[in-house]
């Protein structure tokens, strides 16, 4: 069983009619609706307004993989949850950071960098996959078409990726490495740039079929406590001099 914490915004949803005319029960619930039918997940949800920012100790330290869908409010997930979501890809979380969440604190701190890019209203999108004998593009077919989503276009502020497995292509004639994968200390991070709020991008089964994937290549055969993982810093001790 892989235990999946789906976490969202949900600021859209409550300030938008457009947006909750297309996720009605918000962007979270429409994704934890498809992962759901499968029985070997075990899928909550969280959103920002939640107590503890929607991800106490009780439910980061039990999820398998976290899925982070931010936009409008970055600057509102509290530094030390931040650290928290960090510490533990470092010992072995699967990140899954979806569409604007490449702006989002916890994908910005695990790739290092400023994580900018070109962008503009909808666009059609058609997306490639450059890399078919990866896990996330099990059963995808070579390419699709996204009938409306966001542009997104190079260049894209991110390191190098490990492995990229999606790129996209957009009617205007932008380009961008729209699914890449890292790793970092035990844990796996994977970016997928469909999703936008305005488009009903995670109701197309293509879609749907790549963050399935992305669950399982994420999901951690074990994730290892801070004291033992060598990519987070032990308490420091404090010294009292000898013993008497």
């Amino acid at each position: 069983m892989i235990n999946v914490t789906i976490w969202n915004e949900g600021r859209h949803e409550k300030e938008s009619e457009s947006v909750a005319a297309v996720y009605p029960k918000g962007i979270h619930n429409c994704i934890a609706d498809f992962l759901g039918t499968d029985e070997e997940l075990n899928v909550r949800t969280a959103v920002l307004d939640d107590p503890d920012n929607g991800l106490p100790d009780d439910v980061l330290n039990s999820t398998d993989v976290l899925l982070w869908w931010g936009h409008m409010a970055h600057e509102c997930v509290p530094d030390e949850l931040v650290e928290k979501v960090y510490n533990r890809v470092m010992c072995g979380m699967g990140f899954i950071a979806l569409h604007s969440a490449h702006f989002s604190k916890p994908f910005k701190r695990l790739m290092g960098t400023t994580c900018s890019l070109k962008w503009r209203d909808g666009d059609r999108e058609r997306l490639w996959c450059i890399n078919p004998s990866h896990p996330i593009a099990k059963g995808v077919p070579e390419s699709f078409d996204i009938p409306v989503e966001e542009m997104y276009g190079e260049r894209f502020d991110i390191p190098a990726p490990d492995e990229t497995v999606f790129i996209g292509w957009f009617k205007g004639g932008e380009v961008f490495r729209s699914g890449n994968c890292w790793y970092r200390g035990l844990g796996k991070v994977f970016y997928f740039q469909p999703g936008h709020e305005e488009n009903p991008t995670y109701y197309i089964p293509e879609v749907q079929k790549i963050i399935h994937n992305a669950v399982y290549w994420a999901a951690p055969e074990k994730i290892v406590g801070e004291i033992e993982c060598p990519w987070v810093e032990a308490p420091e001790k404090h010294y009292d001099g000898p013993n008497k």
